[in-house]
């Protein structure tokens, strides 16, 4: 196994708030440095969730995502801006990146993630972050993750709601993502925030729990972080407000990772 390079200097101080805690130090913050995130959708949950993954060091992301940036978007979709508008969003999201820390290494695709592409578009990845808007997307990509060894962290919201909850599906006695929803909603009909609305900030929470999330899982094993939390569900109730966990069990007859 190679050892990965130490921090240069100025990575050292752009990071320093991450390296003196404890629960993270030096060798959570060069593991992140060699860790390589997908995340599909560039939406309300991609957008920050991108933010503060890239803003913690992560040092190679993929990003997927065939829509373009749209007026409507703005209101949540925070790493976009109106010279965006009519442009596709993984480009646009690039260009975000390029100014935020231009030595990130970034791969884009612009191709609609189906299961027929989704292996391909994860391919070496340690971690999918999923912020999609339909069922049968999310399946796809679950289907994929279990099928390649990959974790999985699913994030959704919509209105004043928010769902995140991780998944190590290909680990025995670890539910997938299918696990949770079943078979049924392998078509894409569900309803989406253009018709139910979402109140922004509820989308800037969700993705920000899924980043924070996401790191959990990547430093799992290196730092005291925590545990990753395979299969607890955390529900966010912007109104309230307030957050209650449950447990997702192991679907014994799960056509993907029973």
């Amino acid at each position: 196994m190679s050892v990965p390079p130490p921090l240069s200097p100025a990575r050292l101080d752009r990071f320093a708030r991450h390296i003196v805690l404890p629960e993270v130090g030096g060798a959570g913050q060069v593991k992140l440095a060699a860790s390589h995130v997908a995340i599909i959708g560039l939406g309300g949950i991609g957008s920050p969730a991108l933010q503060y993954l890239a803003a913690s060091g992560i040092g190679k992301l993929t990003l997927v995502d065939d829509d373009v940036v749209d007026t409507s978007n703005l209101q949540r979709q925070t790493i976009f801006t109106t010279r965006d508008v009519g442009y596709g969003k993984a480009v646009s999201a690039r260009r975000w990146l390029a100014n935020f820390d231009d030595t990130l290494s970034v791969d884009v695709s612009d191709t609609r993630i189906t299961p027929g592409n989704a292996a391909g578009l994860i391919a070496g990845a340690d971690l999918v972050l999923d912020g999609t808007d339909n069922f049968a997307t999310r399946l796809a990509v679950s289907d994929a993750c279990v099928a390649a060894g990959i974790p999985l962290l699913s994030a959704a919201v919509g209105r004043f709601q928010g769902q995140v909850a991780a998944f190590a599906g290909h680990v025995r006695g670890q539910p997938c993502y299918r696990c949770f929803v079943g078979d049924a909603f392998d078509a894409e009909d569900c309803d989406t925030c253009a018709d139910d609305g979402m109140l922004g900030a509820m989308a800037g929470w969700a993705g920000s729990l899924a980043a924070l999330q996401a790191i959990k899982v990547l430093l799992s094993g290196v730092s005291g972080l925590g545990d990753p939390g395979w299969g607890r569900l955390h529900i966010l109730d912007g109104l309230a407000p307030g957050m209650r966990t449950i447990r997702i069990v192991e679907d014994s007859t799960c056509k993907t990772c029973a």
